[in-house]
């Protein structure tokens, strides 16, 4: 064996191991999320769907299951395309318009399929590594309204691997509008150009190179263009009874090869890679929707008990008439307030624990905590004042009195409502996943990949999904 090709098998070996870590690390953070989503009923309710997705996902990853989704409008031949892959007919095919209604799907075992041209190596033939895979066949677009098919093809897209977007000719307007719509799901794409036994070569040829260079040139490669017959129609010559002859048209031997090489050719050297990228992506979504429901309906809770407690600590302080015991009950609010909070967002915390948050907040207050010091022992001692006062002139400082409560309950009102809130946004974020999060994985997953993986075209949108630039 060549040098040259020594080398390829250890990179090649080393991209192996690396796609294996990718995806065992897909696994685990995946178990995590499943493990501690930490929902209550109320929660959950309306994301049952999101939530049954995620372990599906679960299944997909334990077993490596790569889903190639096709889709394009009606009579370009998706079904068959499907079937001339799985080399029988399963997917339901015919001259009526719309056979698939629904989305439809069926494992693939794909046949060995030789190699490019010199790509042999010393052992014989590319030996392609097939994880599980399944076929995905979905209506017509142009079968459903606008609103309908683009929420189907963004659930379809959103769990599938691979994209295959089937065409019977010069694109149009309606395919290039789902096909933009398609690009921005972020996966990996092929332009399936079926139907090209109905052609001449030079209008075939002429054909796949306007779609090529002028049609989908911002949308995807020459690389991503593949020319196919999935059922071809063949002519003969039949005598007739009378000897005359007649043309018949029969079906031939699909032409599927070079799509077929094209698939298992991304499968092979990216499979895994596809699998631990695409589920993490999904992943990543619905941690963040399962996040945003969680805290909206967690935030109204926090609302509310920091209100509460405001009222509590205002009320107890105004008709407090000792400064010593006005701090102990304002602090006593505080931290069951900090407590109540802790077990509403899911983070245990002991009743030291709600302390020493208490007056790690209050140094970080800065201003509020020392007026609210400084407020509570002047007022206090005011109040204590009048109050004493009180039986001496008949009542009459018991105005005065009230005032000075009032303004000292709102002091203690608003040092107890920032204190909520702080904490609040502190047990919040304690909730997020921080640096092993799906997104974490989608990156480190990004950054390992050569600029000859079909990945590699797609990993600019990725990152700009993801909001962290190129």
């Amino acid at each position: 064996m060549s040098l040259d090709k020594e080398l390829d098998k250890t990179i090649s070996s080393f991209a192996d191991i690396e796609a294996e870590l990718n995806l065992q690390q897909a696994r685990d953070v995946l178990r995590d999320l499943v493990g501690h989503l930490d929902l209550t009923a109320e929660e959950r309710a309306g994301l049952e769907s999101e939530i049954g997705g995620l372990e599906g996902m679960m299944d997909k990853l334990e077993q490596t299951t790569i889903q190639i989704a096709v889709f394009g409008m009606v009579g370009r031949g998706k079904s068959s395309i499907l079937n001339a892959l799985l080399g029988r007919d399963v997917f339901a095919t015919g001259p009526t318009h719309g056979i698939t209604r629904n989305t439809e799907a069926q494992s693939w075992q794909a046949p060995p399929c030789a190699p490019p041209a010199g790509e042999e190596t010393a052992s014989g033939p590319i030996a392609y590594r097939m994880s599980q895979v399944e076929l995905i066949d979905t209506p017509g677009i142009d079968e459903v309204d606008g609103q309908t098919r683009e929420e189907m093809a963004r659930q379809v897209a959103r769990g599938a691997d691979l994209l295959l977007f089937a065409i019977s000719g010069d694109i149009t307007q309606v395919e290039y509008e789902a096909l933009s719509q398609l690009r921005e799901a972020g996966k990996p794409m092929l332009l399936v150009f079926n139907k090209i036994d109905r052609y001449p070569e030079a209008d075939r040829r002429a054909i796949y190179e306007k779609i090529r260079d002028e049609r989908v040139r911002e949308l995807l490669s020459p690389e991503e263009i593949v020319m196919v017959a999935a059922s071809p129609l063949e002519a003969r010559a039949v005598r007739r009874p009378d000897g005359s002859f007649h043309t018949q048209l029969s079906r031939g031997a699909p032409q599927i090869e070079d799509l077929k090489l094209k698939i298992l050719d991304i499968l092979d050297r990216e499979g895994k890679s596809l699998v631990a990228l695409n589920t993490m992506l999904y992943a990543g979504d619905v941690n963040e929707q399962v996040v945003r429901r969680k805290m909206e309906i967690r935030n109204e809770r926090a609302e509310r008990v920091i209100w509460n407690g405001v009222m509590a600590k205002a009320l107890a302080v105004a008709l407090n008439p000792l400064t010593a015991i006005d701090l102990l009950t304002g602090a006593a609010i505080d931290v069951t307030q900090i407590l109540t909070l802790s077990r509403l967002y899911g983070i245990p915390m002991t009743q030291r624990g709600a302390l020493a948050l208490l007056q790690k907040i209050a140094l970080g207050m800065g201003g509020i905590g020392a007026g609210e010091l400084v407020a509570h022992l002047g007022l206090s001692s005011l109040k204590g004042i009048l109050g004493a006062a009180a039986p001496a002139t008949a009542g009459a400082t018991l105005a005065p009195y009230l005032s000075v409560a009032v303004a000292q309950a709102s002091v203690a009102g608003v040092s107890s409502y920032g204190i909520g809130q702080v904490t609040k946004t502190y047990l919040a974020n304690g909730a997020s996943w921080g640096e092993d999060s799906p997104k974490a994985v989608v990156r480190r997953i990004l950054l390992s990949l050569d600029e000859t993986s079909i990945l590699n075209r797609i990993k600019e949108e990725l990152w700009a999904k993801l909001d962290w630039g190129a």
